[in-house]
């Protein structure tokens, strides 16, 4: 029987350690390496391919959507769970976008975690103690996003703050396209589209590029149809 190969990213040793522990104990899964870090994380995955990746969601240097998003981005084989201290659905529809199979919080029982990594590695979808495919999953993401943007919708056009350029590089990120892919295709500078991204990013008061996805997403600017949740199989 081929065994699950594992990566364990966790800042905190302890809690850490007692995932290590606790999936080691599985016949089917095989910890193959442990991190602390967001950067080394990622490495890790270039390097040694685990098929499951367990990461924290907040991690020093880059956090867990980040490393979820480039794995996404790089096509890697990887397919990531993300643990929280807390349940929180918009955090769970960020970890949908950036291409995540799992998101739980840190306080389910270890049958449950083992349970979430062998339906990851099947290829599931695990999601705040639901399982899907990859089309009930999309289908849960817009329900979550029409139910938030109903909560805050206003009466009559929506206000649009961004600027038509500014509009063509969100859409161009919604597309989960890097900045120099970006500056191909709009025909401008690298440094351009670094200065337009952070505007977006002010304008909106968001941190990263994924949570100015889920907040244009809210407010109808873009759709779901722009979006490729997880493209690899």
């Amino acid at each position: 029987m081929d065994q699950i190969t594992l990566l364990i990213v966790d800042d905190h040793p302890l809690f850490r350690q007692g995932v290590v522990d606790t999936l080691s104990l599985e016949a089917d899964m095989r910890v193959i390496a442990q991190s602390a870090a967001g950067d080394e994380a990622l490495e890790l995955i270039r390097s040694k391919k685990p098929a499951v990746a367990v990461l924290d969601v907040n991690l020093p240097g880059m956090n867990g959507q980040q490393i979820t998003h480039q794995v996404t981005r790089e096509k890697l084989p990887t397919r990531i769970i993300l643990m929280t201290g807390y349940d929180d659905i918009e955090q769970a529809i960020h970890a949908a976008l950036a291409g995540a199979y799992g998101y739980c919080s840190k306080d389910l029982e270890p049958r449950n975690l083992a349970k979430i990594v062998r339906e990851v590695a099947s290829g599931k979808f695990a999601f705040l103690n639901n399982v899907f495919t990859r089309r009930e999953l999309e289908a849960w993401v817009q329900d979550k996003v029409e139910g938030a943007f109903r909560s805050y919708s206003e009466p009559g056009s929506p206000y649009r703050p961004l600027s038509e350029r500014e509009t063509e590089v969100l859409t161009c990120v919604v597309r989960g396209m890097s900045n120099k892919e970006i500056a191909v295709l709009l025909n401008i500078s690298h440094q351009t589209v670094k200065n337009h991204v952070t505007a977006i990013l002010r304008k909106f008061g968001v941190e990263d590029r994924t949570q100015a996805v889920v907040f244009a997403l809210k407010r109808g600017w873009v759709t779901l149809k722009d979006l490729n949740i997880r493209h690899q199989e």
